[in-house]
């Protein structure tokens, strides 16, 4: 029976890329995404037809749900639409994040900070709480899986973006101590943390430092380019299969070596 996972943030970008990658390896997938804006986000979010593309990219094997990472009540019903339409769980992959800032931190809004910490942060809480029983119910021989997306900035410090560097060191924090409270029961939790990834928020953080172009940031990273979303997808699809049974609470660098040093 094929495994089945849920994904966040599933509209575009890294979760998008997730989807499809999940989907060649075998998954069925509930596919997730609010597809509307968030007001204290200066840029706008992905869209009910962007979350339509990626379904009509995979036929039966993936199924749209507009949810909000925010919401407990959503969160359960993703986990509750996985298991009655796919018949199971057996992984979930928070991608959903997003960037507010372009100040200095004493000159941030709450209502920016808020919107930071809640989708990043909040939004992760909110999937693993919904998932976590059911992982656990399936039992230590179903080698359930948590991914989380971090970032390079859960890692260091970013200039004029102290909200969001602080809301990924707090996802990497959340994603190790749940990889202690699930060990016991065979399921693996990790976390993901991508350099300059060529996404609709890396052209948001481009702005933030009034750059021409996202593609500014490649100098950032010794490999000398922008990581593709298929390249940050491809090890989240990893950590989801058996080959990575040995692993949990690691953080995952796919940066091109932005934070080697």
């Amino acid at each position: 029976m094929s495994r089945v996972a849920i994904v966040t943030g599933a509209a575009r970008g890294i979760g998008a890329a997730t989807v499809d990658a999940l989907v060649n390896d075998g998954y069925r997938v509930i596919a997730v995404d609010r597809c509307r804006d968030i007001p204290e986000v200066p840029y706008a979010l992905a869209t009910s037809a962007d979350l339509d593309g990626v379904v009509a990219r995979h036929g039966d094997s993936v199924l749209g749900l507009v949810g909000d990472v925010r919401s407990a009540t959503d969160m359960q019903l993703a986990v509750e639409t996985a298991t009655r339409h796919f018949g199971r769980l057996d992984a979930v992959v928070a991608c959903a994040g997003v960037v507010a800032g372009g100040a200095p931190i004493w000159e941030l809004s709450d209502a920016a900070w808020d919107a930071v910490w809640s989708v990043n942060v909040l939004g992760t809480r909110r999937l693993i709480e919904a998932a976590a029983p059911t992982l656990i119910a399936n039992g230590p021989d179903a080698h359930g899986r948590v991914v989380v997306v971090a970032s390079a900035a859960g890692r260091t410090g970013l200039y004029h973006l102290a909200a969001y560097s602080a809301a990924k060191h707090a996802v990497v924090g959340l994603i190790r101590g749940t990889a202690m409270d699930l060990a016991p029961y065979g399921v693996t939790a990790n976390a993901i943390s991508p350099g300059s990834t060529r996404t609709a928020l890396l052209d948001a953080s481009a702005k933030v430092y009034e750059l021409d172009s996202a593609e500014a940031f490649a100098q950032q990273q010794p490999i000398g380019r922008l990581i593709e979303p298929v390249e940050v997808a491809s090890a989240i699809t990893w950590l989801c299969s058996p080959a990575a049974s040995a692993i949990t609470g690691a953080d995952v660098a796919v940066d091109g070596g932005m934070t080697v040093g």
